[in-house]
C-alpha cells in the first residue's frame, strides 16, 4: 500500500515525510482493517512530524482523523462487518483495567496507544484497529466532511465540556483552526456569547461569519469578561492572556497536547477561585457524545483537501495558519 512515512523528524519545511510502498497491514484479533478514504490533518500530526512530541515509534505513519469503510475482520469481532463505514480516532486502545480505566477516565490510560503515533495511522491506503475503538459515522456528513470530527472536533468537544461554560455565558476561543471553528458552532448552537482572540485577520472574519460576538487579538481587551476560555494555540503566553480577561470563578481549558513554556503569573491573576485546566486526549464516550451531537445540530466543517502525495505541503500550510477551517488529505475513493 501507499503511505507517508516518517523516518526522521524535522521541520515541516524540510518535507520529512516520504512516500513509500509498505505492507498492508492484517488485523489482529479482535481489530478491523479500514480501506481508508481521507485522513485530517492535526496540529499533533505537526508536533509529531517536528518532534516536539517525544518519538514513540519510527518509522511511523502519522494521522488520527481517518474515515473509511471495513474491508477485512479479525478474529472475534462481532460489532463491525465488512463495508461499515467508520472513523478512527487519536484513542487507538487501553488496557481497560489500570486506575484510570476504572475511573471512567481512559483518555489518561497508563498503557494507552494512539493512533499514528504509537501505531501506524492514516496517512495511508489502510489502517487497522481495535474494533471496539472505532466510531461508526453519521450519514449526514461525507467522508471529507466527516474527517476533521475525529480529533479536532472530539478533543474540541472534550475542551468545551471541561469548561463548564453554560447557555447564555461568555466563552473565549484562543486560536481559530479546524477545532475552534467546531466549537463556536457548537456554542452558538447552546446560547453562548463566544469571543475570538486570533493574530489572524482571516481567521476573525471566518469567526465573525460563523457568529462570534468579539474577535480581536489576544492582548486586546474584549467589552465583557469571559465565564471560560479554552486555548487551542500551542502558546504558553496566551495563558496570561486569558486568565487576564477571565470572570472570577471562571476556567481556563488548554486543549492543545503541548505547549511552549507558560509565563511567570502574578497571583493576582489566578485568584479569585479561578481554575487552570489542561485537556489530555478523549475518551470513547467522548467520542459517542460527539458524533451524535455532530449530526443532529448539524455542525458544518469548512475543509480544504489535499492529496496524500502533498503532505508535506499540507502541513507546511497548517504551520502557517494558512488553512481555513480544517485540512484534509484524500486517500482513497469515498463518498
Amino acid at each position: 500500500m501507499r503511505a507517508m512515512v516518517l523516518d526522521k523528524t524535522g521541520p515541516a519545511e524540510g518535507s520529512p515525510l516520504a512516500m513509500r510502498h509498505v505492507a498492508t497491514p492484517t488485523p489482529a484479533s479482535g481489530e478491523v482493517r479500514v480501506k481508508v478514504h481521507v485522513c485530517g490533518l492535526c496540529h499533533t500530526d505537526l508536533h509529531t512530524v517536528e518532534g516536539d512530541l517525544a518519538p514513540h515509534k519510527r518509522p511511523v505513519v502519522p494521522g488520527h482523523q481517518i474515515v473509511g469503510v471495513v474491508d477485512a475482520l479479525g478474529s472475534n469481532v462481532t460489532n463491525r462487518k465488512e463495508g461499515d463505514r467508520v472513523g478512527i480516532a487519536w484513542l487507538h486502545s487501553t488496557d481497560g483495567s489500570c486506575e484510570y480505566c476504572r475511573r471512567g477516565l481512559e483518555n489518561l490510560c497508563v498503557n494507552g496507544r494512539f493512533t499514528g503515533y504509537d501505531v501506524d495511522g492514516g496517512y495511508a491506503e489502510f489502517s487497522v484497529v481495535p474494533a471496539e475503538f472505532c466510531y461508526p459515522i453519521p450519514d449526514v456528513f461525507s467522508d471529507e466532511h466527516a474527517a476533521p470530527l475525529l480529533c479536532a472536533g472530539i478533543v474540541g468537544y472534550r475542551s468545551y465540556r471541561l469548561a463548564g461554560i453554560r447557555p447564555g455565558e461568555n466563552l473565549g476561543l484562543y486560536g481559530f483552526g479546524a477545532s475552534a471553528h467546531l466549537v463556536i458552532q457548537l456554542a452558538r448552537h447552546q446560547k453562548c456569547n463566544v469571543f475570538v482572540f486570533t493574530r489572524s485577520e482571516a481567521h476573525r472574519a471566518h469567526a465573525r461569519e460563523l457568529g462570534a460576538v468579539w474577535t480581536g487579538r489576544a492582548e486586546d481587551t474584549p467589552p465583557e469578561l469571559m465565564h471560560a476560555a479554552i486555548i487551542f494555540a500551542p502558546a504558553g503566553i496566551l495563558v496570561r492572556e486569558a486568565l487576564r480577561v477571565l470572570r472570577k470563578g471562571g476556567t481556563l481549558a488548554l486543549a492543545g497536547i503541548t505547549m511552549s513554556q507558560i509565563p511567570v503569573l502574578d497571583y493576582e491573576l489566578l485568584y479569585h477561585e479561578k481554575v487552570v485546566r489542561s485537556v489530555a486526549n478523549a475518551t470513547r464516550q467522548d467520542g459517542r457524545e460527539f458524533l451524535q451531537l455532530a449530526g443532529e445540530v448539524p455542525l458544518r466543517t469548512e475543509i480544504e483537501v489535499f492529496d496524500l502525495a502533498n503532505a508535506n505541503q499540507a502541513l507546511q500550510k497548517l504551520k502557517k495558519s494558512e488553512i481555513r477551517g480544517a485540512g484534509v488529505l484524500r486517500v482513497g475513493q469515498g463518498l
